[in-house]
């Protein structure tokens, strides 16, 4: 199968475990464990499901179709965050399909964990459902919800009741065990699939490029111009692209013509001439005397 899509099947008398991992996009090999699935009832695990799109909740509506032609009944145990956001917003998601179990998602302002906790539907109670206090591993104090309960909530007021509940919970015991409580919480980050990758329930956002000064390109240079930019006018030695250049091109900043101030020389020569007017009046009237 596919990396990111992995599934395990296991049976024992009329009922089928199927743990589902990874992402269910449209790559998914749901197809294939159609007819490793007889009648009866298939326990589907959607514990380690990270993300869905909109390619993967159409070929999931259509497999539990094909399932429940057969004569099956579908329990959806351990729903992912990811599959409870579906379930909210497809109408018929489940199919005629039952949520036994679903994660709960929660986050600690002081610690910034993040964390997921299994409930059963049936101790939910009757709306409006409220979600059960978790506490943080790191700082004892209670974790805030990570969603709003009206809209998270919404799937249990249309629930089903559970056929074959001891039935149901012998399988989830043999092909998924768990070891009391504390398997009832999990971090969301570093959750394992069935091959051993690690892989993380949060959606993941692209990294954006890193920007370094060197190979910046100043205002008004042309595409292809690389090098430090410098502002016009740098002083001679500071390497750099002068607006204006021809694409690809770098070198030196072109320094500006220099020479003597012209109006510093016209004020400089007027001075000299008013100073030369005063010797020459002043030795007339010495001489006049």
């Amino acid at each position: 199968m596919s990396q990111k899509f992995t599934a395990g099947v296991h049976h024992r008398e009329d009922v089928t475990f199927i743990k589902l991992s990874g992402v269910i996009d449209e790559d998914n090999e749901l197809d294939h464990l159609t007819e490793k699935i007889p009648g009866g009832t298939a326990v589907i695990d959607l514990g380690e499901v990270e993300r869905i799109n909109s390619c993967g909740v159409r070929d999931w509506v259509n497999w539990l179709g094909k399932i429940e032609t057969a004569k099956t009944d579908v329990v959806l145990v351990e729903c992912s965050p990811a599959i409870v956001a579906q379930i909210n917003l497809v109408n018929n998601f489940t199919g005629g399909g039952v949520v036994k179990s679903f994660y709960v998602p929660y986050f600690c302002p002081e610690c910034d964990e993040e964390k997921v906790l299994l409930c059963e539907a049936t101790d939910m109670g009757p709306p409006p459902h409220e979600p059960p206090t978790c506490r943080c591993d790191e700082c004892d104090l209670v974790m805030d919800f990570d969603d709003m309960p009206d809209s998270y909530f919404a799937f249990l007021s249309n629930q089903k009741k559970l056929a074959a509940v001891e039935k149901v919970n012998a399988v989830i015991s043999e092909f998924n065990p768990s070891d009391g409580e504390k398997s009832k919480i999990r971090s969301r980050v570093g959750t394992t699939s069935l091959s051993g990758a690690s892989m993380s329930s949060l959606p993941s956002v692209p990294s954006l490029p890193s920007i370094s000064r060197t190979g910046l390109t100043g205002p008004g240079t042309r595409p292809g111009q690389s090098g430090t930019f410098t502002n016009p006018g740098s002083r001679p030695g500071i390497t750099g692209t002068s607006p204006g250049t021809n694409p690809g091109v770098t070198g030196p900043t072109t320094p500006r013509p220099t020479g003597p101030p012209k109006s510093g020389g016209a004020v400089v020569y007027a001075l000299v001439g008013v100073l030369v007017l005063a010797i020459g009046v002043l030795a007339v009237l010495l001489l006049g005397k």
